[in-house]
């Protein structure tokens, strides 16, 4: 009997690991990979600047795949990290490299494990693409130990590829143009461009030539569709709501600005971001590479590298405030009165979501208590297991460079956001909001407070761009105060419409649900 419920508790154990996304936080995966050739490192590092793979067997949590590609990969974690001598090196593995049908559990296709360079915490990664996975489409992230013939190379996180599987998940549709916004750093400017300044959506001229080194094109054309962004963002800004979705860039810019993620579009390198284009023609922003996010690359595009006291009290017009117009999302965005009180609005919300009340805190202490084993007995980490420990709360040494600690950065940062006049000011209420079938058409109102506008956000097919209607105030009075107000607007008759409000008035916004539009009400 006691031989059974052993064998019966084992049954159950490995069934609960083996049932487990791949991107589990709490599930630390392994990863083993048996490549046939010994000296697979040097020809791996001949391979790198093709992008060319060796073929490889990989196991993840006991599942084999044979036919595997697989490649070194990253530019400073890379090249930084080789230099030291050290063998914990970034790699890409692509599961489907031969055999097409081949995947991992979930429907992955490709296993991104980067070394956690430059980061003694081990947190940014994982902790900041799940902050952004609240508010816009951002990759899954969790820890991996890995195996090369059978030699521990450390503790890795292992990162969701943004990849068509990525793509049709979040956008339902696959075939779109990506592009990734990574510049090559010996680029030099072609005869008959402009200078711009990097990935920045600047305009560099009406060729296509004039791009490429500064984006890379992940998808089998699409020239063209980014020259359209580049135009519009540039030279027709007033029509940018018809090729870029709009809310999800003010949510990436207010994402980077609280979390002084400036190794991103808003500081000096202006990269690691990639743009895709629906099959409504409506180019989304997508974060990418987060292990420099929370302070851990000092410079915003200004000059010199930033004190901890100035990231701590970086501001949230960084480049607008000077007018930048190396920085067009920014410049050209804010100008507009509505989307900057919406980008003062999402700035709220993430500091309110998580960090005013210490939320990230607590749940930073979570994902060091499920890997600390891990990082302890990881021989190969680029930094000491002292930092690894201190980080969290206080400055640390990566090398060379000192990386301020999480806490340190962001309990400062939230005080001084928290007292800043831009939130101070008094925003709207929203107190009810509601649809009923009314002449064949769906009425949606909102009672509100201390709001002179509001916006219906709509769509009537999932996934579509959110079309934008006036509200108007119909007179109904609620509780008989002079600012209590009802609004109201109508949409088709369509089951399963979707939708979010905006409160507005003369300084801020509110939205309804409040993380809209990545979150809305939907008509059952």
């Amino acid at each position: 009997m006691y031989r059974l419920f052993v064998l019966i508790s084992i049954l159950f154990f490995a069934s609960s690991i083996f049932s487990q996304d791949l991107y589990d936080v709490y599930s630390v995966k392994e990863i083993r990979v048996t490549i046939d050739e010994p000296d697979w490192a040097i020809q791996l590092d001949e391979l790198k600047d093709e992008k060319k793979r060796l073929l490889a067997t990989v196991k993840v949590d006991g599942i084999t795949y044979d036919s595997v590609g697989i490649r070194f990969k990253g530019n400073s974690s890379f090249f930084n990290v080789q230099k030291s001598g050290s063998s914990k090196l970034p790699f890409n593995i692509k599961i489907n490299y031969i055999k097409k049908d081949q995947r991992l559990k979930g429907n992955y296709t490709t296993l991104k494990l980067s070394n956690v360079f430059r980061d003694p915490s081990f947190l940014r990664e994982v902790m900041s693409y799940e902050i952004a996975r609240n508010y816009m489409p951002s990759p899954k992230a969790n820890y991996a130990k890995l195996y090369i013939n059978d030699e521990y190379m450390g503790l890795y996180n292992n990162t969701e590829s943004v990849d068509k599987n990525f793509l049709e998940k979040h956008f339902a549709y696959k075939e779109g143009v990506l592009v990734k916004c990574d510049p090559s750093w010996d680029h030099k400017v072609k005869k008959g461009c402009f200078k711009g300044d990097k990935a920045s959506l600047m305009f560099a001229g009406k060729d296509s030539m004039c791009y490429d080194g500064l984006y890379e094109l992940k998808s089998d054309y699409g020239w063209s569709d980014l020259l359209q962004l580049v135009n519009t963002l540039n030279k027709k800004p007033a029509n940018i709501e018809k090729i870029l979705n709009i809310d999800q860039t003010l949510w990436m810019l207010a994402y980077n600005n609280i979390l002084v993620n400036l190794d991103s579009y808003t500081g000096r390198l202006s990269h690691n971001y990639y743009m895709y284009r629906d099959t409504f023609g409506i180019f989304h922003p997508i974060l990418w590479d987060m292990n420099l996010s929370f302070g851990g690359f000092r410079f915003d595009g200004n000059g010199a590298q930033l004190t901890n006291e100035q990231m701590q009290k970086l501001s949230p017009f960084l480049h607008y405030k000077t007018d930048n117009k190396k920085r067009p999302l920014i410049n050209v965005l804010l100008k507009n009165d509505l989307y900057r009180k919406i980008y003062i609005a999402h700035l709220k919300t993430i500091l309110e979501d998580h960090f005013t009340n210490y939320a990230y805190q607590k749940r930073a202490s979570d994902i060091q208590k499920t890997i600390d084993y891990y990082v302890k007995s990881d021989e190969n980490k680029l930094y000491s297991y002292e930092a690894y420990k201190q980080n969290l709360n206080q400055t640390s040494e990566a090398g060379k460079t000192k990386i301020i600690g999480i806490t340190e950065l962001m309990n400062a940062r939230a005080s001084y956001l928290k007292a800043h006049p831009l939130f101070q000011k008094k925003q709207p209420r929203i107190s009810e909001a509601k649809h009923q079938l009314k002449d064949e058409q769906y009425a949606i109102t909102v009672r509100l407070q201390d709001a002179d506008n509001a916006w219906l956000f709509y769509r009537l097919k999932d996934k579509a761009p959110f079309q934008k209607v006036a509200m108007k105030d119909d007179g109904t009075k609620g509780d008989g105060s002079a600012d209590d107000k009802v609004f109201g607007a109508m949409i088709e008759k369509v089951k399963g419409a979707q939708y979010y409000i905006v409160a507005e008035n003369e300084r801020t916004v509110i939205f309804s649900p409040p993380n809209a539009s990545f979150e809305f009400y939907e008509i059952k």
